[in-house]
């Protein structure tokens, strides 16, 4: 079965003492393309580096939700210098979190809406994180808002994107209408270990509805460790740490929500990573 990992916090802490074992042990693994999201802007720099390092992987450079409030302007400074390079092929991750609240409502609006301006100018498509509270889908609805208030779905995502997904929904979580809605404003929606968990049930609907050149999965390492994952002793991390290789679990459980073989259902998560990542990538 042919891999990806949409989404991977390799640079974070908790790999730090096996960091270049866990790659080589993803690429080993069967996984064919990487992507090492940045969640502020020193992040998103140790991923750039992890790209520079190793061809195989690839880079985004953003602010998270939980950090929208701490970031300064020299910060956004520099995840704009670092957008620009050819390695990094993303922008973000970047949304809304309500469930956490980490920062203000308002500070969280206003960095998701520069991230999407700066995904139009780029040309680069946005990596969206949303999560609501328990019960409550609000941050679906407010990213919805902003999305079409920015121009996605409509003439200035088409001039920058053309047929490719202007943003993913990363770690998909909310109910079937907010994918349908995603989905007709174009975007690609990615799948985590998050379906494994009590609540995220609409997800198995929302996998059979996603168009295969717009379908992708993840890890989200070193978070969202699917059924399997062994409890280790990481510094620092006090959960089942997530790898790359754990992806398989999400890629078989999508093979049998979508009725596809393994062969085939691979085949389609590269095709569809290419498509979005690396088709308007130079070099």
């Amino acid at each position: 079965m042919r891999l990806i990992d949409s989404h991977a916090h390799l640079q974070s802490d908790p790999f730090e003492s096996d960091r270049a074992a866990v790659v080589e042990a993803s690429f080993e693994s069967g996984i064919e393309r990487l992507l090492v999201p940045g969640w502020d802007a020193g992040s998103s720099a140790r991923a750039l580096a992890m790209a520079n390092a190793d061809a195989r992987i690839d880079a985004a450079a953003g602010v998270h939700p939980h950090d929208a409030s701490g970031c300064s302007d020299i910060d956004w400074a520099e995840v704009l210098r670092l957008a620009a390079d050819r390695r990094v092929v993303a922008i973000g991750e970047t949304g809304l979190d309500y469930d956490r609240r980490h920062s203000p409502r308002d500070a969280q609006l206003a960095n998701l809406r520069r991230h999407l301006r700066l995904a139009l100018d780029t040309g680069k498509p946005a990596i969206l994180h949303c999560r609501s509270a328990a019960g409550r889908r609000d941050a679906q609805d407010d990213l919805l808002g902003e999305l079409r208030a920015a121009g996605f779905g409509g003439v200035a995502a088409r001039a920058a994107f053309g047929d490719r997904p202007p943003a993913v929904l990363h770690s998909f979580s909310g109910p079937v209408d907010y994918a349908v809605a995603a989905l007709e404003l174009g975007l690609a929606i990615s799948f985590s270990g998050l379906v494994f968990r009590g609540g995220e049930e609409a997800s198995a609907q929302v996998a059979r509805l996603v168009p295969g050149e717009r379908l992708m999965i993840e890890t989200d390492s070193p978070y969202l460790a699917p059924p399997g994952v062994p409890r280790d002793s990481v510094p620092g991390f006090g959960g089942r740490r997530n790898s790359p290789p754990w992806v398989r679990v999400t890629g078989e459980w999508l093979a049998e929500q979508r009725g596809q073989s393994p062969d085939s259902i691979g085949a389609g998560l590269v095709a569809a990573y290419d498509a979005t990542f690396r088709s308007h990538s130079p070099g």
